[in-house]
């Protein structure tokens, strides 16, 4: 039994279906762990100061993270290791020695100066939570946090290992194993050490995270040894190439701080509820478009190597066609059933009903953008395999920069408006509650990504091929049968009304499963009467029983 679990980890995985299902699957595994590390937040605590102070104390650490863990990041890292591989074996124990050492320096380096600027820092970004009854508790936390870019770094680096040589199983367990620890800090560390043991539980996860992967690092022989000689020439070539990733990824995660600090000075709570409808948003993401663009990654930098530019172009068609496909429904589903969803994952405790009509309000704002932000990581992805890092970067900062703009402009314009208040009000089903301008934050963000995604679409086909027509089967179909799932789904809530007490956990639940299952019985339905390809794809990849597939097992010198 422990030989055969061993092997099903150390699986390599090599087509771009399987690998990207079983992405999915683990993904899927994350995110239900997710959504229980976000349901228990909500139960004890609620969408108020104490959420608030939490995910607060996550930016500074988090900006860290994608600051400087971009330089031993899966996307940079992977081609420089399948070039060491291909001079010896020894030259990429070599090269991640080197890399390690110097992203531990300016790791440790730049947590020790934010560690000490802690409370100066906090009083810039969030102005609203400095007279709260918990800014001491913010300084504490975001200290503890500090510690989480380190070993997610010493993580992002080993999964780069993981990933040449395809053991994709060992990169997807990480963020399972995060999540756990998650969970056991707000379940058992919380109650004996307060705040702290909230940070603990996510160091916890960060060391797991990391943890999961060192087996087979340390018996494949590349467990880095720290050295103090440096080849900074080495070191150069990474963070050369890494810069553009590096800035695009700091962009974004500065746009969200923006968002979080607007956050903090409108009504308690909108830090969590912003926060809450992310996450929510980010479950559908996960598993459709960052599965299949981490799958198609390893190949299409080795076809662009190869010289294989059709071959790159036909992967990049399919993974993009396949995250249409999913895409659509998932943002119906999530529009039409956000009460539903709010209300079973995160309804509880001192988790109220205010709170869910406006969690799941912002919640569909973002869920319009899911699709589009799937295909931009895909984009991405495929600008990074042939080498071209500039053009991502160009399109992120200023996709960055507008969420920012538009955020700030559409909050401006509802809190002076009543006219627009009332309408946005109305058409998300929030009237009469208080906070109602946190929904700016998402539709910013949305607007941002989708005028994101054009650019990216306009701008990929200009330096490859034109591929709109393409998908155009796809894009089509797929938007056909997800809006009349839609209608289905919305028309079978009023049905399931009559039959389910709403006002208890499993009627509501039982209300949006079923209408859901219905819903999406007639969407499949209508993609087989539409002979949609995907469908016929998406069959026989699972037909193929690919988890059952004979594994390949690491080599006796790897054990």
């Amino acid at each position: 039994m422990v030989k055969r679990i061993f092997n099903l980890i150390h699986r390599e995985i090599r087509g771009l279906h399987e690998a990207a299902y079983l992405l999915g699957m683990f993904a899927l595994l994350s995110q239900v762990l997710a959504l229980v590390r976000d349901r228990l937040l909500a139960h004890f605590f609620g969408a108020g100061a104490v959420l608030d102070t939490y995910y607060a104390a996550f930016r500074i650490p988090d900006i860290i993270f994608v600051a400087i863990a971009s330089i031993v990041s899966v996307y940079v890292l992977i081609p420089f290791l399948a070039e060491k591989s291909g001079i010896s074996k020894q030259a990429e124990k070599e090269f991640v020695s080197t890399i390690f050492s110097a992203f531990f320096l300016i790791m440790v380096t730049v947590s020790a100066l934010a560690f000490i600027f802690a409370p100066q820092l906090l009083k810039l970004f969030f102005p609203g939570l400095v007279e709260s009854g918990n800014f001491t508790d913010l300084i504490l936390l975001t200290r503890v946090l500090l510690l989480q870019p380190i070993f997610l770094g010493i993580s992002n680096l080993f999964a780069s290992i993981t990933q040449v040589h395809r053991k994709f199983i060992l990169y997807a367990l990480s963020p399972v194993l995060y999540n756990v620890g998650i969970i056991i800090g707000i379940i058992f560390l919380y109650p004996t050490f307060g705040f702290v043991g909230l940070g603990m539980g996510v160091v916890l996860g960060a060391i797991l995270h990391v943890g999961i992967q060192l087996p087979f690092i340390v018996g494949s022989g590349f467990l880095p040894k720290p050295t103090i000689f440096i080849r900074f020439g080495e070191v150069k070539r990474v963070i050369f190439l890494s810069l553009p990733r590096t800035l695009a990824l700091s962009a974004h995660q500065i746009s969200l701080l923006f968002l979080v600090s607007f956050a903090s000075v409108m009504a308690v709570g909108s830090i969590a509820v912003f926060n809450f409808s992310f996450n929510l948003q980010s479950v559908p993401l996960t598993i459709i478009g960052v599965s299949y663009s981490v799958a198609a990654f390893p190949t299409l930098a080795k076809m662009f190597s190869n010289g294989e530019r059709v071959q790159f172009l036909e992967q990049v068609l399919v993974a993009a066609k396949h995250i249409i496909f999913w895409s659509f429904p998932a943002i119906v589903l999530f529009i039409v059933l956000r009460a539903q969803i709010v209300r079973v994952i995160l309804g509880s405790g001192e988790f109220d009903w205010a709170d869910t009509r406006l969690t799941a309000a912002a919640l569909a704002l973002f869920a319009v953008s899911i699709a589009a932000q799937g295909l931009i990581f895909l984009f991405v992805r495929g600008y990074y395999a042939a080498g071209n890092t500039k053009k991502p970067l160009i399109l992120n900062l200023i996709s960055a920069t507008l969420v920012v703009v538009f955020s700030l402009i559409l909050i401006k314009v509802f809190n002076a408006n009543d006219m627009v208040r009332y309408f946005f009000e109305s058409l998300l089903r929030v009237e009469n509650i208080e906070g109602t301008s946190v929904l700016m934050l998402p539709l910013g963000y949305s607007i941002a990504v989708l005028l994101n995604a054009i650019a990216f679409w306009v701008m990929f086909q200009k330096d490859f091929k034109s591929f709109s027509k393409s998908l155009s089967r796809t894009f089509f179909q797929s938007l056909s049968a997800a809006i009349i799932m839609g209608f289905v789904v919305h028309t079978f809530l009023d049905v399931f009304d009559e039959l389910f007490d709403i006002n208890t956990f499993w009627g509501i639940f039982s209300q949006g499963l079923f209408a859901g299952i219905v819903g999406i019985a007639t969407g499949v339905m209508m993609l087989v009467l539409l002979q949609n390809r995907e469908i016929g794809e998406v069959w026989k990849s699972l037909h193929s029983k690919f988890w059952q597939a004979d594994a390949i097992a690491p080599e006796q010198e790897e054990l």
